[in-house]
């Protein structure tokens, strides 16, 4: 087996290195909480920076040649998640740090682990990454606002800063990325098949930390926290789905919006809470767990979608 395979290999067991490296850290916090500050800025940079190298300017074009498949994810991203994160939060009336938590990673863009998500479930790649992109670009306007919006009863929420961080930390990297991609394609070439292992253990890295600085509060609220992103998300995959189904596409653009839909950048959550909320760390806690929790259903949807082509 060629060392590409085996690095192919490595990044789709993303939920399992996260899952693991949680695990880990809910008992042996000192192991993680290292690693914090701007060491989480810098990984969530890193994250972002593979993803623009995979991803070209005819990427973009791809916008053009399926608009309205595009539009459809968008508007499912950056509606069905942030409603269905203020209402959990609500219905189950979380502590206030957990439910911004909870409805800030709502808000999010949609996660670059569901690219790789789609691929297993042999989805509609081309259009997935294409639906990322976009989230991505469209976050740094809609993540601030939408989070203003929903969780400002709750907390002060700084909408300008939120719209700053997000610029630094998404735009700026993923714009460096198609830069390297399209200049520099032998470094690209490089890269890229390293680039997806190294994006997922910087993630199992990010999360890992923040459960280990908050294991005590995780070990007292642990079950209804779960219950609370376990819900978020599995409304985002299955009205995501039943979303594109209602605008006739077919099963295979409906999967796709499923996955983008209920996969968050959830690395971009955890960044935003610790920059913006830092009187209330507990707010990057539900970003954390729902990186677990979204890689997990995420990939049990696809392996039984992978036997129903």
């Amino acid at each position: 087996m060629g060392i590409r395979r085996l690095l192919d290999l490595a990044a789709n067991a993303f939920p399992v290195w996260v899952v693991m490296a949680c695990g880990v850290a809910l008992v042996q916090p000192e192991w993680f909480t290292w690693f914090r500050g701007s060491a989480i800025v810098w990984a969530l940079a890193v994250i972002m920076l593979g993803m623009g190298i995979t991803l070209s300017v005819d990427d973009f074009r791809g916008v053009t040649t399926r608009p309205l498949a595009v539009i459809t994810g968008f508007v499912a991203q950056f509606l069905i998640m942030p409603v269905a994160g203020w209402s959990v939060a609500t219905v189950l009336g979380l502590d206030p740090p957990f439910a911004v938590g909870l409805i800030l990673v709502a808000c999010c863009p949609g996660g670059t682990a569901s690219n790789v998500v789609t691929y297993i479930a042999r989805a509609d790649v081309a259009l997935s990454v294409v639906m990322t992109t976009c989230s991505t670009l469209g976050a740094v306007i809609l993540t601030p606002l939408l989070t203003k919006a929903l969780a400002g009863r709750i907390v002060d929420v700084d909408a300008s800063g939120l719209f700053i961080s997000t610029l630094q930390v998404v735009v700026l990297p993923v714009a460096a990325g198609v830069v390297i991609n399209r200049l520099m394609p032998r470094l690209a070439t490089t890269v890229l098949p390293v680039a997806p292992l190294v994006s997922v253990l910087a993630i199992a890295l990010v999360c890992a930390s923040i459960i280990g600085q908050n294991a005590a509060a995780i070990a007292s609220s642990g079950a209804t926290l779960l219950f609370a992103v376990v819900a978020l998300h599995a409304i985002g995959f299955g009205v995501g789905y039943l979303f594109a189904r209602g605008f006739r596409y077919d099963r295979m653009v409906a999967r796709t919006v499923s996955i983008e839909t209920g996969m968050q950048n959830s690395g971009l959550g955890v960044v935003l809470a610790q920059r913006h909320f830092p009187a209330e760390p507990l707010t990057a806690v539900p970003c954390a767990i729902s990186s677990v929790v979204h890689s997990v259903i995420g990939s049990g949807l696809a392996g039984w979608w992978r036997l129903r082509p």
